[in-house]
């Protein structure tokens, strides 16, 4: 049996501990120990900016406590853009200090000056974690930079934690079927996107402030190849507001067949609720992509979750177990999705959820004329 082999000595002197057969390093170079702080991108548009930079400011405020430094939030954009305000809103949920680049080029998001303003950034204050929200603009903005300074990316993470210094990103793996944890042991900074709704949004204080730093971009309109010409919204567009929905009724394959699935938009109706579905339910067009909850579809944490027909198979768990009331129809008794609903039916979703709309509706019903 031959030797195994000895891993090689490194430049500055001394032995360097290998990952498996790819040899790479896995210590973190001396140069990158002086990356320190937490840093969240606030991704914002046509004067809002959206939830999930704020529910990513709260996150980083805890990883940031575990590691004993500071939270940054990162704010790009046009000379008349509303950036202290949102510099503000960011000392309200957790930041100490907010990095501000104001540029006429950066109103309106573009790839390339966007990373530009980003990289530049990170090489002058050197962060060791930055948290973008997995939305169109965060995983276009976050691949870009993480390949143009060299870096490790973890999408799509359902949990954040801190091993010694390393980031430890947790996403689902394997269509769904497990669950990872990644670190970026020898790179910085240690990159990461989180999904909206995947982490709850934190408490406002009113009381926190900070400082702002700011820092010219160095880039002219002509430097750009992409023209952002006009912004046309699509009227026909479709309004599903799924992910901050308070209420969520979900049908599954259990339901059978379109017909049934019905009755999940006629409980919905009575209680002012969102409709959900899984992704069988999709690709079976019995409604459309933007109702579907779980790991392709979106991340939900209303405060009634109602799920009819949904076995709870992991890909559908990660969308909605963070549901502050999970109630379960189902006639299998020994289906997943018991194992973490906090109330369960075990019985046949087509004959329940009349009763329960009836039951809801002539409670309603009581109130209002209660009130009247």
């Amino acid at each position: 049996m031959s030797e195994p082999a000895k891993p090689a000595a490194g430049a500055a002197g001394g032995a360097l501990k290998t990952a498996g057969r790819s040899g790479r390093s896995t210590e973190l170079p001396e140069h990158l120990k002086a990356y320190k702080g937490v840093w969240v991108f606030i991704e914002h548009d046509r004067g809002h900016v959206h939830p999930v930079s704020w529910e990513l400011m709260g996150e980083a405020r805890k990883l940031a406590d575990k590691l004993q430094v500071d939270v940054a939030g990162v704010l790009l954009g046009g000379p008349d853009e509303a950036l202290d305000a949102f510099a503000k809103e960011a000392y309200a949920y957790g930041a100490d200090r907010c990095y501000v680049v104001r540029d006429p080029v950066l109103k309106g998001y573009r790839n390339e000056p966007f990373t530009k303003g980003l990289t530049d950034l990170v090489n002058k204050f050197q962060p060791e974690i930055m948290l973008l929200g997995a939305t169109t603009m965060g995983r276009d903005l976050a691949g870009s930079v993480a390949t143009t300074l060299g870096t490790g990316l973890t999408a799509d993470c359902t949990e954040l934690n801190i091993d010694g210094r390393a980031l430890a990103a947790t996403r689902p793996t394997f269509g769904g079927s497990l669950l990872c944890t990644i670190m970026t042991l020898a790179y910085r900074p240690q990159m990461a996107t989180v999904r909206p709704r995947v982490m709850s949004m934190p408490r406002r204080d009113e009381t926190r402030g900070g400082d702002i730093v700011e820092m010219p971009l160095g880039m002219v309109e002509a430097d750009i190849v992409t023209k952002l010409l006009d912004f046309i919204p699509d009227a026909n567009r479709n309004t599903v507001n799924l992910a901050y929905a308070d209420i969520i009724i979900s049908g599954g394959k259990g339901l059978k067949n379109a017909e049934n699935f019905r009755l999940v938009w006629e409980l919905a109706k009575v209680l002012g609720a969102e409709v959900g579905a899984t992704r069988a339910v999709v690709q079976a067009g019995w409604t459309e992509a933007e109702r579907q909850v779980g790991q392709t579809g979106k991340t939900v944490r209303p405060k009634l979750y109602i799920a009819a027909g949904i076995s709870g198979a992991i890909q559908h768990r990660v969308g909605m177990e963070g549901s502050d009331v999970i109630v379960a129809i189902n006639t299998d008794p020994n289906a997943p999705i018991f194992d973490f609903a906090h109330h369960g039916i075990v019985g046949n979703a087509m004959q329940v959820l009349p009763v329960l709309t009836q039951a809801f509706r002539t409670h309603l019903d009581k109130r209002i004329r209660k009130v009247a």
